[in-house]
């Protein structure tokens, strides 16, 4: 199953798989998700499209798109209280509902690990809502550990 960089004629697939991924959102956290797909969330594929520091790989099977990941170089620089931070975020993921537990997902962190070492970088970093149980349990089995966490009191 290949993994590679999106081409300009894939981002309609890829913006179908977003949408997955906006509905699951809306779904496990209406209160800060809109539900839809509007237009300006679509259109900002472009946007990342044309980001020298951002990346979109897709999993093919069977000559379909299955799965997305956008990456993104991310460096923060120094503060009184944190280092510099050098790493690759990957900022939005999906495997297609009817493609998961085949391997596509797996597939897709091999590669970007190997484009974040071929980068040089140390660490791959990716966060998640707490809702998205499945997400979760995939990251953890591909090596993925929890740093930090948000928490939240509503009133």
């Amino acid at each position: 199953m290949p993994v590679r960089f999106a081409e300009d004629h894939e981002l309609g697939r890829v913006n179908e798989l977003r949408k997955q991924v906006n509905d699951l959102h809306v779904a496990g956290r209406p209160d800060f998700f809109r539900p839809g797909f509007p237009r300006e969330l679509a259109d900002h594929i472009d946007t990342i499209r044309n980001d020298p520091e951002q990346k979109i790989v897709v999993c093919e099977r069977d000559g379909a798109i299955c799965g997305f990941a956008v990456l993104h170089h991310m460096i923060k620089p120094e503060t009184p209280f944190m280092k510099v931070r050098d790493y690759l975020d990957i900022d939005e993921f999906c495997v297609d509902e009817a493609y998961r537990r085949t391997g596509a997902g797996t597939e897709m962190i091999e590669f970007i690990r190997a484009y974040a070492k071929e980068k040089g970088l140390s660490r791959i970093e990716l966060n998640m809502w707490e809702f998205n149980r499945e997400a979760l349990a995939f990251y953890e089995a591909v090596g993925f550990s929890t740093y930090r966490r948000y928490l939240e009191m509503k009133l």
